[in-house]
């Protein structure tokens, strides 16, 4: 079995989860980190098994000097996957997001996926000759790539982009025999829902205030009672992996009925009638 894998953004959350567990698995992970103290402490936690790339995702040159380094240490074979997890979310009224915030979301979370997937897929086997096994790209979506939420608009639409771009790849790329996989995690108990938390507080100027403030405490307490553990979207990610018929997504919802039937299934304007109903109340 085919045991490398490369995995953007493993300092914290799904990325490291998923690297502790393929590490566990006998993979040998290849894994971006933004910071050389993550990259030491990844090596000192899961050991040679882990080679940290100190690089970011939006650094086209960064890019490509990993994907040469990962291309050296193959030696003519293929990654078993290639995890696009790395990723931002930025919250606040679209009315006043500035749009600089808005291209940097996009930046991060479909256009340098773009280039790490596009620099990676001679790794995958994406030619003709290319030996088999060939690998699997495993996007990270979101709920939220379904399902559109007041003050996340930009996360939303980063997340709803690359739903669109991984059905179109996915088709393309079915010449080479080369699956794309979406995972679609609702509220996951990370770093990131309390960052996005924290960028509503910049908002506190404008009409929406009394709302952001409701729906703050609201993520917190969600996070609380209902956050899908790490470990349960780590182990879907490797499901994905591994499975001989992948499927093309794995909804993970906080909640199936309320975080995902029914925002998918009601009218707009009854999901609408609701959305407001939360917004006044709070909960």
């Amino acid at each position: 079995m085919n045991q490398y894998v490369f995995i953007t953004g493993v300092s914290t959350g799904i990325g490291y989860a998923t690297a502790v567990l393929l590490v566990q698995r006998g993979y040998h992970v290849f894994g971006s980190v933004r910071r050389e103290e993550d990259g030491a402490r990844l090596r000192a936690e899961l050991g040679e098994r882990i080679t940290p790339l100190l690089f970011d995702v939006t650094d086209e040159a960064g890019v490509a000097t990993a994907v040469a380094h990962i291309r050296a240490t193959l030696n003519g074979q293929n990654l078993a996957g290639l995890i696009n997890n790395a990723g931002i979310s930025i919250a606040g009224p679209l009315m006043h997001l500035p749009l600089a915030k808005l291209r940097q979301q996009f930046a991060v979370n479909l256009f340098g996926l773009m280039d790490v997937t596009q620099q990676c897929l001679p790794l995958l086997g994406a030619a003709k000759a290319a030996p088999y096994p060939r690998g699997r790209i495993i996007n990270i979506s979101s709920v939220a790539g379904q399902i559109a939420y007041p003050f996340v608009g930009a996360y939303t639409a980063s997340k709803h982009a690359l739903e669109g771009l991984s059905d179109s790849l996915r088709r393309e790329l079915l010449i080479y025999d080369i699956p794309v996989i979406l995972i679609q995690p609702g509220t996951t108990a990370t770093p990131i829902v309390a960052k996005v938390s924290a960028g509503m507080q910049q908002y506190g100027h404008t009409d929406y205030a009394p709302i952001l403030q409701k729906l703050a405490t609201q993520t917190i307490r969600e996070r609380e009672q209902h956050a899908v553990p790490v470990v349960k979207v780590a182990a879907t990610i490797v499901q994905a992996l591994e499975s001989p018929r992948p499927k093309t997504r794995y909804a993970i919802p906080s909640r199936w009925l309320l975080g995902w039937l029914l925002p998918r299934s009601l009218p707009d304007r009854w999901f609408d009638w609701l959305v407001a109903r939360q917004m006044e109340k709070g909960d």
